[in-house]
């Protein structure tokens, strides 16, 4: 697996650690394919995951949020059955999603076979962008206006 050196823009970006240690922690191409799913954005500020869970009851299905991380973790029981064809994969699996800042999980609903994962983005007023007045006074008043923000 190939990792970046990101040291350049270390330089001149502030804060953006996480985002260097997602993409240096990207799929490759070479990652399990299983359960399909899709991601939609519903509203503004609405997401919906749904993966695609044939064969599996919401009794063998998990959905954890925790921190940025969103895992779904499906788990078949062991049923010795007569299968002439085996198409329908019975395997365990972990998917998870990575989630931005101040993102949360609304809701999980489980129907015909599909787990649809609600999230919605909620920004704080105080993270939200604000306009800045911008004065024309002399330079000598940069010191006040430094002394205020701190």
């Amino acid at each position: 697996m190939t990792n970046y050196d990101f040291a350049p823009f270390w330089r001149s970006s502030i804060g953006f650690d996480r985002l260097f240690d997602l993409v240096n922690s990207a799929p490759r191409g070479n990652e399990d394919a299983f359960p399909m799913y899709d991601i939609e954005r519903v509203g503004d500020d609405r997401y919906q995951i749904t993966l695609a869970l044939a064969g599996y009851s919401p009794e063998n299905v998990s959905v954890t949020a925790e921190q940025n991380v969103l895992t779904v973790e499906g788990r078949k029981d062991d049923q010795k059955r007569d299968l002439l064809y085996h198409g329908i994969s019975g395997r365990s699996f972990k998917r998870q999603f990575n989630l931005a800042d101040h993102v949360q999980v609304t809701g999980a609903n489980f129907d015909n076979g599909l787990l649809q994962i609600g999230l919605l983005r909620e920004v704080p007023e105080a993270k939200k962008p604000r306009k800045i007045e911008i004065s024309s006074s002399p330079r000598s008043n940069v010191e006040q206006l430094t002394s205020k923000a701190a």
